[in-house]
């Protein structure tokens, strides 16, 4: 299978095991969301060592090998982007399965197990068109204050939401029409969303407009914006 069928076979198949470890009635809350994050990285790092060998991996959840920074293609994962939602049984979570090569967000999948969903960098995927009023996602926990000020300088409705990856996702499917973020995060948690959002058509960018860049030493990868290409402009002026 080529690198996109593998990306989503991955996201797939540890979007299964984690739904199995959420129904077991097993675990409590915060134990469930460990178990996820383990269980899910263990396969995860299993099956890509034995589908490309030769390639680099940065996970969330593994020691990182520096290796990886002279390694062209290198697979960046998040076996379970929203382990608070995760844990709290609801749908907004999300696994990221993204190759970045020299750098650049090519191959992504992201799986919404909890909606029986994945979005892939395939080509093919068509943005529903936006509604009258524009919707910002936002942290539902923490809604980041630039995120805020904007969304009300645009007159936009805030739509909280849960993981990375489900807000990143949203606005592919239509339910939101810019995700603006500047609170912190890192490559894994951003770049599966970005290679799938790229190859929808969708702006993505630095919030300063500059390109999100990947296998960085140091992982962490702070802000970004994914929108409509005709409002990144006036996003980008606002900040």
């Amino acid at each position: 299978m080529n690198d996109t069928e593998l990306a989503r076979h991955l996201a797939d198949t540890a979007g299964k095991l984690l739904l199995t470890l959420q129904q077991s009635g097993l675990f409590g809350e915060k134990a469930l969301g460990k178990a996820g994050d383990r269980v899910a990285n263990a396969f995860i790092m299993e099956a890509l060592k034995s589908q490309r060998p030769d390639d680099a991996i940065l996970s969330e959840e593994e020691k990182d090998n520096a290796a990886r920074l002279s390694a062209s293609r290198v697979w960046i994962v998040d076996p379970l982007d929203g382990t608070r939602e995760y844990g709290e049984a609801r749908t907004d979570w999300a696994v990221h399965i993204a190759l970045a090569i020299d750098g650049a967000p090519v191959v992504g999948a992201v799986a919404l197990p909890g909606l029986g969903l994945t979005l892939t960098s395939a080509a093919g995927h068509v943005v529903p068109p936006a509604g009258a009023t524009p919707r910002m996602l936002v942290s539902r926990t923490r809604p980041a204050a630039e995120a805020v000020a904007v969304a009300r300088a645009l007159g936009a409705e805030l739509v909280p939401m849960g993981s990375a990856g489900a807000k990143a996702m949203a606005v592919l499917r239509g339910e939101a029409d810019i995700y603006l973020h500047s609170g912190g995060q890192y490559e894994w948690d951003n770049c599966a969303p970005a290679a799938v959002a790229l190859a929808a058509g969708l702006h993505v960018s630095r919030i300063d407009g500059s390109p999100l860049v990947y296998n960085n030493e140091n992982p962490y990868l702070p802000d970004l914006l994914i929108c409509r290409k005709e409002d990144a402009g006036r996003v980008l002026g606002l900040l």
